[in-house]
């Protein structure tokens, strides 16, 4: 029943972190308009846009990354019956395996990539678990 638990806890970390990481995504047009005349509605229209944006347009993108990391990291940490850094580790390689893919499918500039894939998962994910793991300590 244990093992059970924790794949349900990993399965339901990604999802829910997936969700928040789309949700800031989708909003990030209306916290920060994209260049003019940009469509950043498809993978062509964000392609061909990538050379039109600023630094902070990547602001926002950064921040769906960190906190769905964060998010699910959190959740899968709560929900693990044991080992719980561990499986808030797990969720931010899962994070970091999509962070990878997508800069294959989208390139962008070497300084977001840097900044990306070294501060928005492992780091995120290893907060969430000191975060969960200070609570367990206090509940004690």
């Amino acid at each position: 029943m244990t093992i059970l638990k924790n794949i349900l806890a990993v399965v339901i970390s990604l999802l829910i972190g997936g969700m928040v990481n789309i949700s800031i995504i989708m909003v990030s047009g209306s916290v920060i308009p994209p260049p003019a005349g940009a469509n950043l509605t498809t993978m062509e229209g964000l392609q061909a846009a990538m050379p039109l944006m600023e630094p902070k347009h990547f602001l926002m993108p950064f921040l769906a990354h960190a906190f769905g990391t964060l998010v699910g990291a959190i959740l899968a940490a709560s929900m693990a019956v044991n080992y719980k850094m561990r499986f808030a580790m797990i969720i931010g390689i899962c994070f970091l395996v999509a962070g990878i893919m997508n800069i294959f499918m989208l390139p962008s500039p070497v300084w977001f990539t840097i900044v990306d894939l070294g501060f928005a998962y492992i780091p995120m994910a290893y907060l969430a678990g000191k975060i969960v793991l200070r609570k367990a300590i206090k509940k004690l």
